[in-house]
């Protein structure tokens, strides 16, 4: 099997995979076996080259890496669309307890040595002005993540959920069923 060099690199093991376990397949053997002259599987190991299946298969291949392109592009902003809230619902309190507990900390240790001045005391209404804001910005999530916990619908019992009809296991027709089961690649 050549080597079909318009293909990403870590596309190639794939394709070369689903190559040789396609003629395998009972839906291909059946197609062969209905032809008892055999033009039909002279024709498709005349064609099985890599090469041409992967030229036939260009368009549908160059919108897949359009899609796959687009998802990586919205996955790397990292302050895209929505993505300011969270960020700030889990850095904020995170942030202010620290802040608040260097500074209680540095505030308390310069009372304790009797610093003169301000300062001591400021740090520790600061320290605890951080306290409160990390105390409020970790509830406001928590009291969101409650609310849709409890706004949910309950998810059906296994026993009694709708269960997918499936293929047989040497075809290439995808089966749900088997593939919240098996999670190993083109496996069938």
């Amino acid at each position: 099997m050549t080597d079909p060099s318009h293909l990403r690199p870590d596309d190639r093991a794939d394709f070369e995979a689903v190559l040789r376990h396609a003629p395998g397949t009972a839906d291909i053997r059946r197609a062969l076996g209905a032809d008892p002259t055999g033009p039909a599987a002279a024709h498709l190991r005349a064609h099985a080259h890599a090469d041409d299946i992967a030229a036939a298969a260009e368009e549908p291949y160059r919108s897949g890496l359009a899609v796959r392109r687009a998802a990586r592009y919205e996955a790397r902003g990292p302050l895209g669309p929505g993505r300011l809230p969270p960020a700030l619902a889990v850095l904020t309190p995170l942030v202010a307890i620290t802040s608040a507990a260097a500074l209680l900390l540095t505030g308390g240790l310069l009372r304790v040595a009797d610093a003169v001045g301000p300062l001591p005391g400021s740090l520790v209404a600061a320290g605890w002005t951080l306290a409160l804001v990390a105390a409020v910005t970790g509830l406001v999530p928590l009291a969101a993540l409650l609310r849709t916990a409890l706004c949910r619908h309950p998810v059906p019992h296994p026993e009694t959920a709708i269960t997918l009809p499936c293929s047989p296991p040497d075809t290439l027709t995808p089966c749900p069923a088997r593939a919240r089961e098996d999670r190993t690649p083109c496996s069938d």
